[in-house]
């Protein structure tokens, strides 16, 4: 989710951190009042700071979500996916997209587009 995009749509954000919750995650961070902010990555060149919207630990691993709502800058969030998905594979580390009813298409189109079509989706 893009910057604009989170104060919108902080509901939805609570409503996933719920589900973490439940699903057994533990030590969560989200960019969410109430909650520690993870940790943000600067982008060279143009001073772009990418933030996952939620990092949590299960089973001692480390796992970074990112919400997928159709959004008004599809090139942004590309490349906030492509930069995650680098870093958790490099660090051994895990990367999910959450997304909700009405944004199944729209997700599923944007993983085809970066060729990150093995992601599936966490659907709420």
């Amino acid at each position: 989710m893009t910057q604009t995009d989170k104060q919108e749509n902080s509901a939805f954000l609570e409503k996933s951190i719920d589900h973490l919750e439940a699903t057994g995650f533990e030590n969560i961070k989200a960019d969410l009042e109430g909650y520690d902010s993870p940790k943000s990555y600067l982008r060279k060149g143009d001073d772009l700071k990418i933030t996952p919207d939620i990092v949590a630990i299960k089973n001692g691993r480390k796992y970074f979500f990112d919400i997928s709502l159709k959004s008004a800058k599809p090139k942004l969030l590309k490349t906030k996916w492509l930069f995650l998905d680098t870093i958790s594979r490099m660090n051994s580390n895990r990367f999910r997209i959450i997304t909700t009813k009405g944004h199944y298409k729209f997700t599923d189109t944007m993983l085809e587009d970066i060729n990150l079509s093995n992601k599936t989706p966490i659907k709420i």
